[in-house]
Formats: C-alpha cells, sequence, structure tokens
C-alpha cells in the first residue's frame, strides 16, 4: 500500500466511526425530542395520542377551571381550533386568559392534552417562533406596528 492508499484507508475508517457516532446519538435522542405543534395540528389528527410533544396557543377566555389541590384545567387555542389541557401543579405567575402558553406533555386518547409542563409569555414582546406563526395563520397576531398609534 503507498502513503496516499493508507491515508485515504484512515480517512474513511474516521468517516465510518463518526457517522455510526452520530447514527448512535441521534437513535439515543429519538425519545427525548419533542416537538411543537397547534391546536389545529391535534384537532386534524396529525399526532397520535401518547405522542410527547409541545402544544402552543393562546388560553382561551372563561376557560381556567380550578380543581381539586393543583390541578387545573383550560384550553389552549390559536384562534381556529382549541384543545383541552389538564396541568396538575402550580401554574407560572404570568399564567392567565388571552396569555400565549405553551404546554409540554402528551394527549391522550379521550383528546384530553395532559400537561406536566406549562410555560407563559414572560413579556409582551416575547413569542415563541411557532406559536407566532400559528397565530398570523389564523389572523389573531397583532404586531407592535399594528398596534402603535400614529403620531400626529
Amino acid at each position: 500500500m503507498t502513503r496516499k492508499q493508507k491515508r485515504l484507508t484512515l480517512i474513511g475508517f474516521a468517516g465510518l466511526v463518526l457517522a455510526a457516532a452520530v447514527g448512535l446519538v441521534l437513535f439515543a435522542l429519538n425519545d427525548r425530542i419533542t416537538f411543537f405543534t397547534s391546536p389545529t395540528d391535534l384537532a386534524v389528527g396529525k399526532v397520535k395520542p401518547g405522542t410527547r410533544l409541545r402544544l402552543g396557543g393562546l388560553v382561551e377566555d372563561g376557560s381556567v377551571q380550578r380543581g381539586d389541590g393543583t390541578t387545573v384545567r383550560f384550553r389552549v387555542t390559536d384562534g381556529v381550533n382549541a384543545v383541552p389541557v389538564t396541568y396538575t401543579g402550580i401554574l407560572p405567575d404570568l399564567f392567565r386568559e388571552g396569555q400565549g402558553t405553551v404546554a409540554e406533555g402528551a394527549v391522550g386518547p379521550d383528546g384530553v392534552f395532559k400537561a406536566d409542563t406549562v410555560l407563559a409569555k414572560h413579556d409582551e414582546k416575547y413569542m415563541p417562533k411557532e406559536v407566532a406563526d400559528a397565530l398570523k395563520q389564523s389572523g389573531h397576531w397583532q404586531d407592535d406596528a399594528a398596534k402603535a398609534t400614529p403620531k400626529k
């Protein structure tokens, strides 16, 4: 074998080892990945029950119901469809109706989203990109330019 052939063999072997390592890492992380979805995606049936995901949208007005202890039921909407959510735990201080939220959990066979984590929008400018895109598509998005009043 010449030096060039040895070098190419070594580079090829290193590439195979690197590809195998990347494949193993992706396989191991497959169960840890949570995808973002909107209430419309859930209503259309794009997600199988039991799949772990993040649900984002606005907390529907008049939907928050406090149950026994720290159990809370509410609906998340993107303006087109709404999904019932059940959460047991302490909600963030900024959680309220009409506010942006992201809930992480899984959809049950009954269509109710059982959240184990609920995040609230932390100021008037923050909105996850996926939530903002879903609200823009449904026509419920109001950006700062639309809210501003012209000065005379």
